[in-house]
């Protein structure tokens, strides 16, 4: 049994706290942090028992270390925001404590995916004999594991991955965001990037588009994005030979974005207002619709997925594994929508390996480093079963 503290109190973090709560087995004493504490103990009274609730800043190093120590977790659970993923990867550091988030750092100036701010703590980690777990979501975090699962049981190489993600739910707004309004918006308006044969190509901003046929769901308009799992899995795959990510996106949501892109209300850098300095993509943060509210109305599904293609015993093979996630089900469940859900619940199923010693290391690790069937049991018994596709390829 042991002792989790959770950063952040959003939808995701809604999701982990549920989750948690529901194998007391393994996290037995829960504590939830976020810079509002209302919304920590709003999400406590939700649950079917008591947990702890704090106010802390992520930002602040010091105020970290200070929770950390108060409560002296075996686990920091990071689902707060991108930008303090360093200053929390600090904290546990200072306590030895280990650490899991489910997305990569990034700097507030510029949109960027990289792991390499959070791989140079491979040595202070491994020294100080504490592990980070990295990107222990869906996308990162499923589908590295897919693909370890794919490597381990069904293939001797794997020459081509491409990871597919589909939300076709309608939450009822004009134009929302599935999480946070400024991340998500910062993802898809930098430049798309892919690997083939050895190097990274990069692309214009939603420049490639192919309409790709989703399990349970059907043919939808999907775009070639970069994503920071596309970095780690070049290094851990065995004779890849190309790496892509698609998402998709609806022509409603595509025309607001160019609209808000060509007003310059995406904008990352400051500008004055009334003698202030505000960022236009804070702001449009502030008048969208709380991702964490869109639960209430939302319908349909999600269906998330990689296709491979590679040599088993000499002969080709094509396949994909997927999952694919019902919104009103989620809220049902925890009062959140699939998207949180199914980010939330990989979440709680990668600290539960790390705390029962099913994967344990010291120093920093990407998800698909570990031996992948006991998560895939897990991804089954929790809330998000998979499937094998066999003879699924996508067009080049």
């Amino acid at each position: 049994m042991a002792k989790v503290l959770i950063i952040g109190a959003g939808g995701v973090g809604r999701v982990v706290a549920h989750k948690c709560a529901q194998v007391p087995s393994v996290f037995n004493e829960i504590v939830l942090a976020s810079r509002t504490k209302s919304k920590c103990d709003a999400i406590a009274a939700s649950l079917p028992r008591p947990i702890v609730t704090e106010q802390v800043d992520a930002d602040d190093v010091q105020q970290m270390v200070a929770l950390i120590k108060k409560h002296k977790p075996n686990l920091v659970l990071n689902v707060a925001l991108p930008y303090q993923d360093l200053p929390i990867m600090d904290a546990c550091l200072e306590t030895g404590v280990d650490y899991l988030d489910t997305a990569n750092y990034e700097p507030k100036d510029v949109a960027k995916f990289e792991y390499k701010w959070q791989w140079a703590y491979q040595d202070r980690y491994k020294q100080k004999g504490i592990m980070a777990l990295l990107g222990s979501g869906f996308d990162p975090g499923v589908t590295n594991v897919f693909c370890a699962y794919a490597q381990k049981h069904f293939y001797d190489e794997i020459h081509t991955i491409d990871i597919v993600d589909c939300n076709a739910g309608e939450h009822g707004h004009p134009f929302a965001t599935n999480f946070n309004p400024e991340i998500n918006i910062r993802e898809i308006t930098q430049k798309g990037k892919y690997w083939e044969n050895g190097q990274w190509i990069e692309i214009a901003p939603m420049s490639i588009k192919r309409d790709i046929d989703y399990p349970e769901v059907g043919p939808k308009a999907s775009y070639l994005l970069y994503h920071e799992e596309l970095e780690s899995l070049v290094k851990n795959i065995k004779g890849l030979r190309r790496i892509r990510f698609w998402m998709t996106f609806g022509e409603q949501y595509i025309t607001h974005l160019r609209v808000l892109q060509n007003v310059g209300m995406t904008r990352i850098d400051p500008v004055e207002f009334k003698g202030q300095q505000i960022i236009p993509l804070e702001f449009l943060k502030a008048v969208l619709p709380d991702p964490g509210s869109l639960g209430v109305t939302y319908k349909g599904k999600t269906s998330i997925g990689v296709i491979f293609n590679g040599v088993k015993g000499g002969l080709q093979k094509d396949l994909m594994i997927y999952n694919v996630c019902d919104h009103a089900e989620c809220f049902k469940e925890t009062g959140a929508q699939a998207v949180s859900y199914t980010t939330g619940v990989p979440a709680m199923i990668g600290a539960k390996q790390m705390l029962t010693g099913k994967w344990r290391g010291k120093g920093v690790f990407n998800m698909e480093q570990f031996d992948p069937d006991p998560f895939m049991d897990d991804l089954n018994k929790y809330g998000l079963p998979w499937h094998v596709l066999h003879g699924k390829t996508i067009e080049n």
